[in-house]
């Protein structure tokens, strides 16, 4: 009798977490260029992890820092059905454009969109930056590559095609402002019929984003983010004493705002850089609650 409950205890404990990983609905990675990425060369450096013990742990958990991608990707996270909302968000993790935190403004950005009804899009694109090209170039195309993708792919994937958003943190910030302000033409040869199909994202999100202005340039904007009449509505996010200054995240604000774009920008006192989702008891933690609401305000997704 003890050796059957034995049994069925572990058959009791081990269910749950069967039916919870089932639950869990994650797309195999998809490759954005399945002839490999425009400029790559052959037998490029293996992806690693370049996290060192002394790197700083937001909340006090460890950050995956992914560095040598040369082989983007995108991966899909789906809500669950009762909560979809048909919404998308391709996201994109910062790093400098050296490396990808892609848990800590990746993994766990997607886990949060899914739970109040968004698809969320991981995008893996390319670093670190080339030499010889604008920081941005290749993330720009793998960018619009992957925009593209989901839009084309919408109605298999469960999405509105007129719903669909990028958002970024830190150099990813600056990536999803890219993308906001230049989607008419494709800085790549066209690979297929995805690439026909618009690359406009419909609302950004911008959380504690790099690179918007030039300091040397008494802030003005850079160069590659001419703001215009068709720069989608943007939610910004930054900490007054985050060491990106918060100069930048203001005057792109006003940018928006001469440009007649909704925009909206929380500002906190303190909460730094880099914390993504993490809490860090400076308020800064209310952050996804106020995108949540401007989301619903805007009419990109309904709830409570």
């Amino acid at each position: 009798m003890k050796k059957l409950l034995s049994i069925t205890t572990v058959i009791l404990l081990a269910f749950p977490l069967i039916t919870l990983a089932q639950m869990k609905k994650i797309s195999e990675p998809i490759r954005l260029w399945p002839n490999g990425a425009p400029g790559e060369q052959p037998n490029p450096p293996a992806e690693k992890d370049n996290t060192k013990p002394t790197d700083n742990k937001p909340a006090g958990r460890p950050v995956i820092r992914l560095a040598n991608v040369s082989d983007p990707i995108i991966t899909v996270y789906y809500p669950d059905k009762e909560k979809n909302t048909g919404a998308a968000m391709v996201v994109c993790p910062g790093g400098g454009y050296s490396i990808l935190a892609i848990d800590l403004e990746g993994t766990e950005v997607c886990e949060w969109l899914n739970s109040i009804g968004i698809t969320a899009i991981l995008l893996k694109y390319r670093v670190p930056a080339k030499k010889d090209v604008p920081r941005y170039q290749p993330p720009l195309q793998d960018a619009q590559r992957a925009l593209g993708l989901v839009r084309y792919n919408a109605q298999k994937w469960g999405i509105d095609a007129a719903r669909i958003g990028i958002m970024g943190f830190s150099a990813g910030g600056h990536l999803s402002a890219t993308l906001s302000n230049n989607y008419s033409k494709r800085t790549y040869d066209p690979v297929d019929e995805a690439d026909k199909i618009s690359c406009r994202p419909d609302f950004v999100a911008l959380v504690y984003p790099a690179y918007l202005t030039v300091k040397d340039e008494g802030d003005k904007i850079a160069n590659e983010l001419t703001i215009t009449a068709e720069t989608p509505p943007t939610f910004l996010v930054q900490t007054e004493d985050d060491g990106v200054r918060v100069e930048t995240s203001l005057f792109y604000y006003l940018a928006l705002k001469k440009a007649n774009i909704p925009a909206e920008m929380h500002l906190y006192a303190k909460g730094g850089h880099g914390y993504g989702m993490r809490a860090r008891g400076t308020g800064i933690e209310t952050w996804p609650e106020r995108m949540k609401e401007w989301l619903m305000t805007g009419k990109i997704i309904s709830g409570k």
